[in-house]
Formats: C-alpha cells, sequence, structure tokens
C-alpha cells in the first residue's frame, strides 16, 4: 500500500485529489492537512510514501515547509501557479501539476512518483527494491486502472494506440502505446527488441536465430535491432 498525505489550504482540492487516489488500487490517502504547521506536525511522528504539496497556504508556503524536512516522502506539487515549476525540480519533486488538473495527468505524476526508488517507504518494499525487483506503476485498462509490478512482466506487444502487456498469469490490453509504456519500464531489465515488442531481460528462456522464446511465447528480433540485442543478450547469458 502506497501511503500519502495532501497538504492544502483548499478543501476543494482535497476532495479532488482523494477521489483521483480513490480510483488508483493501493494508493491511500491516511492525513489530510490544511496548513503546513499541521502537517510539520503530523510528520514528525508519522511517516508516508507520497505527499500532495499545495504552494500557497498561509504562513508557510509550500515550498519552505519542503525545506525544513530532513527526510522528506516524494513529493507531487498540486497548484494554480506555473511560475514556480523551476524551483520545485531544483527540490527534487516527483511532478508539478497546475490545477485544474485531469485524473490522466494525475496518474501520469504518480507513476513518475511510484516508480523512482523513495527515501521513505515500507519494509516489503525497501527489501524488494534491494533485490532490484521493484517498479511499480499504473495503467487504464478497458474498464479499470491496473497497479503493474515489473517483475511479472513477460514482454509488451504494441497493438496501435494501444499494447497488450503480457504477464505470468494473463495479458492486459492496456491504453497505452508502447512508446509511453518503455519510458515507464526500468531500462535495467527490459529490451525493445523490435518496433512492436519489449521483453523482460530475465524471462527470456532462448534464442534461435530472430526469434527470441519467453516461456510459451514467441517474439521476433527486428532487423535493425539485431545485432546490439545479440550484444547485450549473449553478454548477459
Amino acid at each position: 500500500m502506497i501511503k500519502c498525505i495532501i497538504v492544502d489550504d483548499e478543501p476543494l482540492a482535497h476532495d479532488l485529489v482523494t477521489t483521483f487516489c480513490k480510483r488508483i488500487p493501493h494508493l491511500q490517502v491516511v492525513a489530510q492537512c490544511y496548513d503546513a504547521f499541521e502537517a510539520l506536525e503530523w510528520l514528525n511522528s508519522n511517516n508516508v510514501d507520497l505527499m500532495f504539496l499545495d504552494l500557497h497556504m498561509p504562513e508557510l508556503k509550500g515550498f519552505e515547509f519542503l525545506r525544513t524536512l530532513q527526510a522528506p516522502p516524494k513529493v507531487i506539487v498540486t497548484t494554480a501557479y506555473k511560475e514556480h515549476a523551476l524551483e520545485g525540480y531544483e527540490l527534487a519533486i516527483q511532478d508539478y501539476l497546475v490545477k485544474p488538473f485531469s485524473f490522466e495527468r494525475f496518474l501520469k505524476a504518480v507513476n513518475k512518483a511510484i516508480g523512482s526508488p523513495s527515501s521513505v517507504s515500507n519494509k516489503q518494499d525497501n527489501s524488494e527494491e534491494k533485490e532490484g525487483h521493484v517498479s511499480r506503476f499504473f495503467v487504464k485498462g478497458e474498464k479499470e486502472h491496473y497497479q503493474i509490478n515489473t517483475k511479472d512482466i513477460l514482454y509488451v506487444e504494441a497493438k496501435g494506440n494501444y499494447a497488450t502487456m503480457f504477464m505470468e498469469k494473463g495479458e492486459i490490453l492496456v491504453h497505452e502505446k508502447i512508446s509511453g509504456l518503455e519510458e515507464l519500464l526500468p531500462e535495467s531489465g527490459f529490451l525493445r527488441v523490435h518496433r512492436s515488442f519489449i521483453v523482460s531481460l530475465n524471462k527470456i528462456t532462448s534464442m534461435k536465430g530472430d526469434i527470441l522464446t519467453i516461456g510459451n511465447h514467441e517474439v521476433p528480433i527486428g532487423q535493425t535491432y539485431s545485432k546490439a540485442i545479440r550484444e547485450i543478450i549473449l553478454n548477459k547469458k
């Protein structure tokens, strides 16, 4: 479960973020604070994985508050003002959402945040990250959003503006181009082997000619990818 805190002085902003969070599996809002001092007091005795932070709050502004934290969680800024974006990235925030933002934009920010190492995380996530197994993100399916753990992916196949993710247990048709999924997948574990295919390196069982075998599936190697892929796979083996 990814634990979140909302820090914003606007009740409507709280309603929007909590509504969006409820639509994403395993994303849990554990605290809602309406000013920075309330949030500071809560964080002094509690840990979270992700913070949705407004900038223009009374008394102590968002970035001023962020600078007071010794070990801040990941931060997604939610604000009506665009002009502070550069300052935010200097503080290593994960993303910068300008109000009003859509659910799709919110989901992209969450994917970006949970797909990178966290300074505050639960014990299970930490142990998995040390083993190099964990990267999670959310994708939009036909009727719902799915949380994907990359260790369960066999390969991805492009389907025009969609893609099919072949998993250890079944497959998922997602509303995402293969180029978008390529950005989400960790480079160390996945490889584009064809204009229409991305494979998990750890799931490759054999290679014969220009065909990779992954479990009961066969994936073609594109001609333009062939030389580089052979070097990577054979060196890895």
